[in-house]
Formats: C-alpha cells, sequence, structure tokens
C-alpha cells in the first residue's frame, strides 16, 4: 500500500472549491481497490466564542446555564458545595429571567441570538478574506463552546474535510480562565475523539494588537464624531471575574488595563477621558472594581450628565451587552441623574475588525501555507 501522505501530494483539487475529491480521483494505480477515499489536505481555521441557548423558553435556557455554570473554569467551587445550589435553586430560577432578558435581544427573523447572528456574519467575512488569500487550502468555521455548533462537532468534521492542521481561535482579545482556557479544554477534549488528529495551534490573545486598538478608536471616533454634543467621559467597561482569579495568577485584569492605556493613546486623550470598570458580578465574593453598575451611577453624582460605555473584551454583542450595558447600566446612570448615555457597539463584523482578525490569523498560520 503507497504512503497515504505520497497519495494525498499526488491527488489534485476537484476544481469545485470545496477540496474534496471524488472516491477514486487521483487513485495511484498499484493502490488497492479498498483504499477508503484520501482528500486533499487542507488547513482549517476554528473560531470560537462563548456560546447562546437555541432557544429563549425553559429548558432550552436551563440547558444552556447547566452547561455554562457545570463549568469549572467558570465557577470552581467543589461539586457537593456548589451543584446542590445549582441544580437546585439557581436553574429552578434563572432560566426563567434569563429567558426574559434573551426574548428582549433575541434576532426573532432568523430564530437565534444576537451573538450568533453576529458570528455567522464574522465567520463568513473571514472566509472569504481567506479563500481570496489561499483559494480552498484553508477551511474556515465556527463553534461554541457552550450549546450548539459544538466544538466536538465542528472538529470532526474539519477533519472529515481532509483538515490535517487546525488553528483554534478562541474570539476573546484578553485572556482568562474562564474564556481562553476553557476553550481551549473543550478543543484538545475533542482532539481525544479523533483516530487521526491533525496537528493544531491555539492563538493567544490579541489584546494590544496595533489593529485590534485601531478598530476599538475607529469605533470610538465614529461614535463621536456622530453625536452633537460629546460625551464627558468614555466608560470601557470589561467582563468581570472574582477578584481571587487575579491574585491566583490570571492575566485578564493588567490585560483589560493595557488595552484601555493603548486605546487613549491611539486616540491622543487625557487619562481622566477613559475609565476602566467591570460588570457581569455573579455570586457572594469579591470581583473586580469598579463594577460598572455602581462606577456610571457615581459618575452621573459627580456631574458627568453625558456618558458612552464600549466593550472592548466582547468581539460580538452578546447578552452582556445589549441587555445588560444598554440596559441595567444605562438604567443605573439614569437613575442617578443622568441625562444622555452612549452605547458604541462591539466591534462585530466591521471591516477594521475583520482586518485585525485575519491580520491574527495569518500569524498563526506561519510556515503552514504552502509557497
Amino acid at each position: 500500500m503507497p504512503d497515504s501522505r505520497e497519495a494525498k501530494d499526488a491527488l489534485p483539487p476537484n476544481g469545485n472549491g470545496d477540496g474534496f475529491l471524488a472516491a477514486g480521483q487521483g487513485r495511484l494505480a498499484h493502490a488497492p481497490a479498498d483504499h477508503p477515499p484520501v482528500r486533499r489536505p487542507r488547513i482549517g481555521v476554528l473560531l470560537a466564542n462563548l456560546g447562546t441557548p437555541d432557544g429563549y423558553d425553559y429548558w432550552s435556557m436551563r440547558r444552556y446555564l447547566n452547561e455554562f455554570l457545570s463549568d469549572k473554569r467558570v465557577i470552581d467551587y467543589p461539586s457537593w458545595k456548589w451543584q446542590p445550589l445549582l441544580q437546585l435553586v439557581i436553574l429552578s430560577k434563572r432560566p426563567f429571567s434569563s429567558g426574559h432578558n434573551y426574548q428582549e435581544i433575541w434576532n426573532h427573523e432568523l430564530n437565534e441570538s444576537p451573538l450568533m447572528t453576529i458570528t455567522k456574519a464574522q465567520t463568513a467575512r473571514i472566509a472569504e478574506a481567506m479563500a481570496a488569500r489561499h483559494g480552498a487550502d484553508v477551511m474556515v468555521d465556527f463553534c461554541m463552546r457552550y450549546g450548539n455548533p459544538s466544538t466536538e462537532s465542528k472538529v470532526r468534521a474539519m477533519v472529515d474535510a481532509g483538515c490535517e492542521k487546525i488553528v483554534f481561535f478562541p474570539l476573546y482579545p484578553h485572556y482568562a480562565g474562564a474564556t481562553s482556557a476553557t476553550a481551549n479544554d473543550q478543543f484538545f477534549r475533542a482532539l481525544m475523539q479523533e483516530k487521526r488528529q491533525p496537528a493544531v495551534r491555539t492563538v493567544p490573545e490579541y489584546f494590544d494588537h496595533p489593529l485590534y486598538i485601531d478598530a476599538l478608536a475607529q469605533s470610538v471616533e465614529r461614535a463621536w464624531n456622530s453625536l452633537e454634543r460629546k460625551p464627558d467621559v468614555l466608560v470601557a467597561s470589561y467582563h468581570g471575574m472574582p477578584k481571587r482569579y487575579l491574585m491566583e495568577g490570571d492575566p485578564y485584569h493588567c490585560q483589560c488595563a493595557k488595552t484601555t492605556r493603548l486605546l487613549r493613546e491611539r486616540l491622543g486623550w487625557a487619562p481622566e477621558m477613559i475609565n476602566t470598570t467591570f460588570q457581569s458580578v455573579f455570586g457572594p465574593e469579591e470581583w473586580l472594581k469598579p463594577y460598572t453598575v455602581d462606577h456610571v451611577a457615581e459618575l452621573a453624582r459627580q456631574g458627568k450628565q453625558h456618558i458612552a460605555v464600549i466593550a472592548p473584551a466582547f468581539s460580538a454583542d452578546c447578552i452582556e451587552t445589549l441587555e445588560e450595558i444598554n440596559g441595567e447600566i444605562r438604567e443605573s446612570f439614569e437613575h442617578a441623574g443622568g441625562k444622555e448615555f452612549t452605547y458604541i457597539p462591539c466591534l462585530n463584523d466591521d471591516a477594521a475588525h475583520i482586518s485585525a482578525l485575519v491580520a491574527v490569523i495569518e500569524d498563526n498560520l506561519s510556515g503552514w501555507l504552502r509557497r
């Protein structure tokens, strides 16, 4: 039997752009008839985001929240202490409130969450850019850490499509154990199921990448230019985490602070024009401070009547931005006397953002692409 790599190198693409070969096409004359079909080698780029429920009904929400809140990277309490509370108390109530919040922002036309809609758009634009550069040699797809499409299903699809190398890209600008690390954990668990494991690379955080910072700055400049009255301050609100995680070595807090500084420098603003805060506090222990919901109220009490809020840690708008920032956090500001609240959307599938993500991908493909 000929070496499989020899057979693959001898097989031409089929010309339809999908990288598959018809059964027997290009088979070496001396290969046995029962040899399984060999696909043209490809490289996979698998984007990953946090996840989304399949719907906002009780059971869809419960399944999603159970998977999310059972992740030891997210809640690291001992199972004997946490699981009874989760199963008997939290999951009996929270699916109703979370479902209501999702219903408020749901894309009813496509029957999916905004995160799903945006991630699909990002994937399509990145795939288009990669195809223009590399043709059918690179396959681009996405998965979710929680919910669907699962990481395992997408790894399997890429292997079945002939991907012998995969770049796994968690779409988190900043590293955190509860985001980047758990996404990588799930990716490696998926690889354990594969008979023929591809070579892999995981993309590190890109919180200080010049193109990412420039994309953020452009979004702020567009917002400022569209407003007749300029905001008194820009609040950079990042997803929070327990302070204990910082003390245990998680670099997230420091990376967020650097992103804010680099954004301020790119905009040419004075330090007091941008504040760093943290949102989405959960549970009884102390989280990273200042809390966004309290900070915006304090700004209003200080006479800052017009503020803008941006969420640099999110690559796509989701429940934490569309409902929490533009809902709960906005209300906190207005109830404290604030007059004008401007939410600056996430970068989503903005052209500058896609260019930044493609640049990061290209960096991580270095040495893998044929010349």
